[in-house]
């Protein structure tokens, strides 16, 4: 008796994520392709069909006929969609390389720095979360205008003469998502970094590695599981970001989260932002399989 309820709670415990999924994604993603297969229409919600379990399963299905692929076959046809994602793919991988470059030496000396400082340095990784999100991007604003803080400290040391134009240009955008979006990136390199045994880089040396080879060889493999997670966790957000573009980059850039939100606020054209939304969320989801598969099977010819 007590084995079959230690399997059945076993098995409850499996099957909250499961649940939790189920609730929050796989139900509001069905109902958001649901609306990307609609037609537009002047009604509030502002799509057609709409379902009422008071219609009848023959009415239903009837409605479920008049779905169709237009608003799909409405992105191919149209360049500013396809110039959206590609545009959102570059930004979100620039910004994903630089927080890489930033983030691997901070993370790193956090993992090498005594004991009792890295509490201390964990908080102020963590600390720019205590401020709002929204602050946050427009204090780069009071920093990157003409006559912001950036250009009158570079005028006032006599480095530039003219003030720089980096508001309302893509160079803001990395600026905006890689301060953004950093500590996500330290946070796990700092976590693979800290249960590092050390003692193989002295032995990786003392076999006649430079410490630059060492690095290659042993510390950042034993890294890249941070490395890839903390990528995944910086790409993800920063591909669909709609605030820092909007902010820092101004009405000339082009990033699918500003085209979602114009089609479905200013459009109100809920059938093709949904359909948007759906492509978007593929394109973030196929690598991460993609990853999976590679990292099973890696495991598996480890094994």
């Amino acid at each position: 008796m007590q084995k079959i309820i230690a399997a059945i709670a076993s098995r409850a415990v499996i099957a909250v994520p499961y649940i939790w999924l189920g609730l929050f994604f796989l139900i509001p993603f069905f109902i958001v392709f649901k609306i990307s297969l609609s037609q537009v229409a002047m009604a509030i919600p502002a799509y057609d069909p709409r379902f009422f379990w008071s219609d009848g399963l023959s009415v239903i299905w009837q409605k479920i006929q008049q779905f169709s692929f237009e608003n799909y076959i409405w992105l191919t046809q149209d360049s500013l969609y396809y110039k959206a994602y590609l545009s959102s793919v570059k930004i979100a991988a620039v910004s994903t390389f630089l927080a890489l470059l930033i983030g691997f030496p901070l993370a790193y000396g956090m993992a090498r720095a005594p004991l009792t400082l890295r509490p201390t340095l964990l908080m102020l990784v963590i600390l720019p979360f205590w401020t709002s999100f929204l602050i946050r991007v427009y204090a780069w604003i009071a920093i990157l205008k003409p006559e912001g803080l950036l250009n009158q400290f570079l005028m006032s040391l006599n480095i530039i003469d003219t003030p720089l134009t980096i508001l309302n240009t893509d160079t803001a955008i990395y600026i905006g998502i890689v301060y953004s979006y950093l500590p996500f990136m330290v946070l796990p390199i700092y976590s693979a970094l800290e249960k590092m045994d050390y003692s193989l880089i002295e032995a990786a040396q003392d076999l006649g590695c430079t410490p630059l080879k060492a690095f290659w060889k042993i510390t950042f493999p034993l890294a890249l599981p941070g490395v890839i997670a903390g990528s995944m966790l910086v790409f993800i957000p920063a591909i669909g970001e709609f605030v820092i573009p909007d902010l820092l980059g101004g009405s000339s850039t082009l990033m699918i989260g500003k085209t979602l939100w114009s089609e479905f606020f200013s459009n109100r054209d809920w059938p093709v932002s949904a359909a948007v939304a759906v492509v978007l969320l593929v394109i973030l989801v196929i690598p991460i399989v993609l990853f999976q598969k590679m990292q099973t099977r890696a495991d598996g010819s480890g094994k």
